[in-house]
Parts: structure tokens; sequence; C-alpha cells
């Protein structure tokens, strides 16, 4: 088949390099947006463009001598971190490694026509890379939003969800980001729940290279794609729980994101998980018994007006969001799973 990413819809964009323009509608939407330019003004993405000896002086300027943790996989890989053909494992391996020597083999590897596939993500910077933040800071009023950065080379992570709203920025090599909304969950044959490759359940379909025989309904799937190709000093909005494969270019590419929004009481992903235990495998007039439940006190139309015809003292656990209702909660559920 003709290549799928060449031929999917480009993600809307924006001129970003005056960051007033991006507003808080935009932070708070549920489509994605290419912020092009928006850390334009970096010192970080000024050394990008410079190559990678010069980026790699750059970061050991802020070194804190902490350990990260690696991917690290075979030339025979190509870059893409995956399961193992038997599904045994993963073609990689997980370690720790310092900044310096990493810095080196990507350096060593620079000219490399198959060179191994590293890769360190989601190192936040006050914990690894103390002055980042001040040297590079975030033009837009993101609340609580930690810096990671991303180190590697030419590698790809397949197409995974997140649970917040997220910001990328590329400062070293290049990004592209392949995006399919959230209800293409069906259509992407994610992977095993419980084992993944760094938290999130991963689309078992190589997007480059997609097998429609095997994997038939990821045509429908590719017709909702997004692309966005970006740049030192580009960045992407990406709203929470949409779906990405994420490939990165170059022989040392950095890129920073700000993760926010998180939900008070966490993830909902265990709550699936527990579904899977107790609704899925009922009988099926209890299971669309259990639906309506979930119908009218979680996804109906105004599912707060649930507990209405109760006094606002009696509402307990169906009254509305605070912290005395999230301890509750968590006091319930820890009862019932005796924890």
């Amino acid at each position: 088949m003709t290549d799928p990413v060449a031929q999917a819809k480009r993600v809307a964009e924006m001129d970003a390099s005056d960051p007033a323009r991006v507003t808080t509608d935009i932070l708070a939407g549920d489509r994605p947006m290419v912020l092009r330019g928006l850390a334009g003004a970096w010192p970080s993405v000024a050394v990008g463009r410079q190559g990678p000896d010069a980026t790699a002086a750059y970061l050991r300027r802020f070194d804190s001598g902490r350990p990260m943790g690696i991917f690290a996989g075979p030339p025979s890989i190509g870059g893409r971190f995956f399961y193992r053909d038997d599904m045994q494992g993963f073609n990689f391996d997980r370690g720790q490694v310092l900044l310096g020597p990493l810095l080196d083999a990507l350096l060593a590897e620079a000219d490399s026509p198959t060179p191994p596939a590293l890769y360190a993500g989601a190192n936040a910077a006050p914990d690894h890379f103390p002055g980042w933040m001040q040297d590079n800071p975030l033009p837009l009023a993101i609340p609580a939003a930690t810096p990671r950065l991303w180190l590697g080379n030419a590698t790809r992570v397949s197409t995974h969800y997140d649970m917040s709203a997220n910001i990328a920025v590329v400062v070293a090599g290049r990004r592209r980001f392949a995006i399919f909304p959230p209800d293409q969950v069906g259509n992407l044959y994610v992977g095993p729940l419980e084992t993944t490759m760094a938290g999130q359940p991963s689309s078992m379909v190589d997007l480059e290279h997609p097998d429609l025989d095997r994997y038939p309904q990821f045509a429908a799937a590719l017709a909702t794609m997004q692309v966005a190709e970006l740049e030192p000093g580009d960045a992407l909005f990406m709203p929470p729980l949409w779906w990405h494969d994420v490939r990165a270019s170059g022989p040392l590419n950095v890129l920073v994101n700000y993760w926010w929004g998180e939900r008070e009481g966490g993830s909902a992903f265990p709550a699936l998980i527990h579904a899977l235990l107790t609704v899925r495998d009922l009988p099926p007039a209890e299971r669309q018994a259990v639906k309506a439940w979930f119908d009218h006190y979680v996804f109906g139309d105004d599912p707060a007006a649930a507990g209405a015809h109760l006094p606002p003292h009696a509402r307990g656990i169906l009254g509305p969001p605070t912290l005395e209702r999230t301890g509750m909660i968590q006091g319930f559920l820890k009862r019932t799973f005796g924890g």
C-alpha cells in the first residue's frame, strides 16, 4: 500500500512565535494543534540547530549526575521499540545510564547508518537537568507542569496514549507524531493491557508497514489519522487520551514535554481493569443492568444529577468533586479491596 503517513491529513497549526496567540481555549480544547515556533527563543533550540556536538555540550551543562532510565535495542530493530515476535518479552533492554556516557554513545554512533537504538525518556528537569527550566521557560501559563526531557537517536515509539494533556516541544532533531482520536481504540488492535513497554498499552500494528490482512479494521483508523512534523522550536498540543505514534529523527534528538491536568483520584485505567474482572464476563442480562448503572452515574448527560433527589448533606460520594469526597471514595475502595 502507499505510505499511510504521507497520505494522512496534517494536524491543524498556528504561528505561536508570539505565545500570546496560544489562548486558553486552545489548551483546554479537544483537538491537537501544532504550535509553530513556540520555543523559538529558547537557548537550547538555538544550540540544537547547530548539530549533535553542540547539543551534547549544552546538555552536559545541566548534568545532575543522577542515572536515567534507558531503552537500548540492537540495530536489527530499526529503532522501533516493540514486543518480541513470540510476545514473551520486548525487543530491547531496559537499564540505567548516566548522561555523559549516553551522550558519548550517541555521538560515537552519529555517522553510523545502522546504530543501536538508544532512548532515555521522561526525565524530570528539576531532578536530572537542574537549571534547564530557568534557561528554557515555557512561555505559556501551564499550572503544575514539570518539564521532562527525552533524549535519543532515530527511534520510534508505537501508538499509545497519555492520560493527561500534553505539550511536546522539539529542541533538537525532528519529531513526527501520527495521531488518532480516542474513539479509534477498537480499530488500533491494542496489545496486552497489563504487559506494556512504558506503562500505557500500545497498538500492535506497525504504522509504517500495516498488515491490513491481519488487522483489517486499522484501515478505518488510518482514515482518521493526522500527522504533525515538528522542527526545533515547534511544539504540539495534544489533548488527553489521543493515540500517537512518535518517530524521532537525527543522531541526537531532544524533546521536552509537559503533562498537566491529571484528575483528582488518578487514572481511569484501573477502573477499566477492575471492570474486566467484575463486569465483562457477567451474563448478558446482568451486564446490561450494570451498564444502566454506569450510564446513570457516570456516562449520562448529567451524571451529577444522579444524587439531586438527596439533601446535600446526604449525597456522600454522589456529591460534587471535593477533597472530602475524594477521601470518602478512596476510603470506600480501601475497605472494599482490603487495602
